[in-house]
């Protein structure tokens, strides 16, 4: 059985980083490629909101028994292969692990205009993401 309420705390998070990270797209590359504080909080939230999706995915996968989770990649895996995900959407889920680890691991060389393009045209698999997990609430 699903633990609503693990996913309940999860989504909430997400949804405050959507949030914020909806106000950040709104600048032109140039403003926000220039404010330390602008690319600097969407880094930050862009990984927060990641890790809240891989989180709910580990977790869905634990409370369903859907198998054995040893790379946070498994979780889109087995979520594709038990189909609870199309193959699209577990491929773009993979990338954006990717990109949590570039984030996270290669904080010193992150090229931002990779993460302004990550700000305006990723924020719809995320949702997409989300839209999933709250079926299970």
């Amino acid at each position: 059985m699903v633990r609503v309420e693990v996913l309940r705390r999860r989504l909430n998070r997400l949804d405050e980083c959507l949030n914020i990270l909806r106000r950040l797209r709104r600048y032109s590359a140039e403003e926000f490629l220039g404010n330390p504080e602008r690319y600097g909080s969407a880094e930050r939230f862009l990984q927060l909101a990641i890790e809240a999706v891989t989180d709910m995915g580990n977790h869905l996968i634990a409370d369903l028994a859907l198998g054995e989770v040893n790379w946070y990649s498994d979780i889109p895996r087995i979520l594709v292969e038990k189909g609870y995900i199309d193959r699209d959407l577990g491929e773009r889920w993979i990338r954006m692990l990717g990109f949590r680890n570039v984030l996270v691991h290669e904080y010193l060389d992150i090229d931002r205009r990779i993460v302004y393009e990550v700000l305006q045209q990723g924020l719809e698999d995320l949702e997409a993401l989300k839209q999933f997990f709250a079926r299970f609430l």
